[in-house]
């Protein structure tokens, strides 16, 4: 097919790699600055960025290495830009410090984690979904993670925005969870058109300089920093601050500062969460995946259903904060619940928690040599299991 047609009501199709999808969410989400280091698989990502970021008046910067790369990002945001990266597994590891820097000074940044084998140097051009955990608990301290998935090329497109739309509502750093499989699988990605994109903006102070309070805690809990050069003085440092954002050794400036943090998180689970329910209604059996592994998982349902086994499909398309309340919605009838992962099992834990003092049985479903789940593996659990 062409590279460039359109859908009979005007939207742009284009046939592109997961990555590339990543590209065009990031543009179209109002990001202005990327700044990254080249690894596998994820090097379409910062490829695309530097071919198209200066056509709409942005800036890319290829930095020395990983450690660098999420450091401009958060200096950019911090200057009022909408800034991302795009790493793997080696490199999400080596940036763990400075997210935890964002996560305190709460500054708005994306990083895009396409998942490959490890640890370690790993299997570069294989997938994986080892760092599911990573981008919950990498960084130290307490916290609360915002990380969302995809499972096709288009959904890579739709989480990018939606990544940069919560990064900025929530003043707060938002991974998105790619693997190899789904950063260069080809499929065909319909764009939005300029008026359907809710670009959500970022947050200007509304009070005097000399009133200003940049980790004021309002009823939502979301602080907003205001960017640098606007005529907000203040400090930040990634030290534990008082409302103005000077360090404290106050034991109650402490707790009120993390509590905050966790708050403003757990507050708006809600509108985070994001999922796809197949054949919920009635499943005794219900396969719970997100990203490639889910494409087997829908695979394998509709290979069930035609068997005539009640079996349904929970698709993950947030992470973090864990969707437990969809869970335990979909499992309503369950019996059993299989979680499908490419990795030694992850995922697994957060719905064992979730599902606790349930008479569910869970049960793990991996594969972990680098190749893709396929739905034949999961019907075979399944059927050894029941």
């Amino acid at each position: 097919m062409p590279l460039n047609r359109f859908t009979k009501d005007g939207h742009p199709i284009k046939f592109v790699q997961g990555n590339e999808a990543v590209v065009w969410g990031a543009i179209h989400a109002g990001c202005r600055f990327f700044a990254g280091y080249p690894i596998t698989p994820s090097t379409e990502i910062a490829e695309g960025m530097a071919r198209e970021l200066p056509k709409v008046g942005g800036v890319f910067i290829q930095m020395e290495d990983e450690i660098g790369s999420i450091a401009a990002i958060i200096g950019a945001s911090a200057a009022g830009a909408k800034a991302m990266t795009a790493t793997s597994g080696p490199g999400f590891s080596l940036m763990q410090e400075n997210i935890g820097y964002a996560y305190m000074t709460q500054l708005p940044i994306v990083i895009v984690d396409v998942q490959r084998g490890g640890p370690s140097t790993g299997l570069p051009t294989k997938l994986s979904q080892g760092d599911t955990m990573q981008a919950r608990w990498g960084t130290h301290g307490d916290y609360t993670a915002v990380a969302l998935a995809a499972s096709s090329v288009q959904e890579a497109y739709e989480a990018t925005i939606r990544a940069f739309n919560l990064a900025c509502k929530l003043s707060t750093p938002v991974i998105v969870l790619l693997d190899e499989l789904i950063g260069h699988m080809r499929e065909k990605l319909v764009l939005k058109k300029p008026e359907e994109i809710h670009e959500e903006p970022r947050s200007f102070p509304t009070v005097p300089p000399e009133w200003y309070l940049p980790y004021d805690i309002p009823s939502d809990f979301i602080a907003h920093p205001s960017p640098f050069g606007e005529g907000y003085r203040y400090s930040i440092t990634g030290l534990t601050h008082d409302r103005a954002g000077f360090p404290t050794s106050i034991s109650a400036e402490i707790t009120e500062r993390l509590e905050a943090l966790r708050e403003k998180i757990v507050v708006h689970k809600q509108e985070i969460w994001d999922w796809k329910e197949y054949y919920t209604g009635d499943a005794r059996i219900l396969i719970v995946a997100y990203g490639s592994a889910a494409r087997a998982a829908r695979g394998a349902v509709e290979h069930l259903r035609r068997k005539r086994f009640k079996a349904g499909f929970l698709e993950l398309k947030s992470i973090w904060p864990f969707p437990d309340g969809p869970l335990l919605s979909a499992a309503k009838h369950a019996k059993y619940v299989f979680v499908a992962e490419n990795c030694m099992g992850q995922l697994i834990h957060p719905v064992k928690e979730a599902l606790a003092g349930t008479h569910i049985r869970v049960v793990s479903v991996t594969r972990y040599d680098g190749h893709p789940l396929e739905p034949a593996q999961i019907v075979h659990a399944i059927k050894e299991e029941i």
